[in-house]
């Protein structure tokens, strides 16, 4: 069976990463996780951190890069923290898996992740820009998942307790322009393994940028770039963590409950 062709040019996503100056979503993502945890009553000795961006997650010690096979141990953590690196990954179930793996029993598995809502206005208006000069549409900007798909990701990869909600930033730019060269600056160009190997045309990139001030720009002039992160949780698992009842265990009805007649399925109440 031939295998199915690769989302990342990984050589050219480390190369986009190696010119990255720009941290404030990392920076946001390390204070999300400080809120969480200290939310979980549970202390963590043996923490790992995975992200390109090793500064910005000095203070757990151990941090290690996504590769599409983690340097990661059997069993030897008990928290696991994927940090805003799995949207870029040719098999994000493969490296949640592995995670799994190097989890203890009950250890807390969390990844952060740009959702499916991340630059929908820069995706717009790049698609119209380059439908009206060039005719055709390339890919340009990575396809993220939607919370409910990244959520059944938790469950085929095995963790137990799954969890996935989300939260959303909106940075507001000069232009698209200013915008596009954020991305540059964050390591988040273009890296897709299917993207155009000869050099856009400036007028896609000026007709996007028309379109983005025209549609989106506030009273001020600014437009908005809208970035959703996906927060997945699951925990490995462990007998000690709580199980779902099993049909027909309970021990009061609901109807009892709510002070009501028990009807059989499919007959309506005639007391009205």
């Amino acid at each position: 069976m031939q295998a199915p062709p690769l989302l990342t040019d990984r050589l050219a996503l480390t190369r986009n990463r190696a010119r990255a100056t720009e941290t404030f979503l990392h920076d946001e993502v390390y204070a999300e996780v400080q809120e969480r945890l200290a939310e979980v009553n549970r202390t963590f000795t043996a923490p790992a951190v995975i992200s390109p961006f090793p500064s910005v997650w000095a203070e757990f010690g151990h941090v290690l890069p996504d590769d599409e096979i983690l340097p990661l141990q059997t069993g030897a953590q008990d928290l696991i923290i994927h940090a805003l690196a799995l949207h870029w990954a040719n098999d994000p179930v493969g490296q949640m898996v592995q995670c799994r793996h190097a989890l203890r029993p009950d250890g807390l598995f969390m990844a952060f992740l740009f959702g499916g809502q991340t630059l929908q206005e820069l995706r717009a208006c790049l698609a119209q820009a380059e439908a009206d000069v060039t005719g055709g549409l390339s890919p340009r900007v990575l396809p993220m998942g939607e919370i409910r798909d990244l959520g059944a990701l938790l469950q085929r990869a095995g963790f137990a307790l799954p969890v996935a909600d989300s939260f959303t930033k909106t940075v507001r730019y000069r232009d698209a322009l200013h915008l596009m060269h954020d991305l540059q600056a964050m390591g988040e160009g273009n890296a897709l393994a299917a993207r155009l190997q000869h050099p856009t045309r400036r007028t896609v990139f000026a007709r996007a940028a028309a379109i983005y001030q025209s549609q989106y720009a506030d009273s001020q002039g600014r437009i908005p770039a809208t970035f959703e992160i996906i927060c997945l949780t699951g925990w490995a698992p462990d007998a000690s963590q709580q199980k779902p009842l099993q049909p027909g265990s309970a021990r009061q009805r609901l109807a009892d409950a709510l002070k009501t007649a028990e009807l059989p399925l499919g007959q309506k109440d005639q007391s009205g």
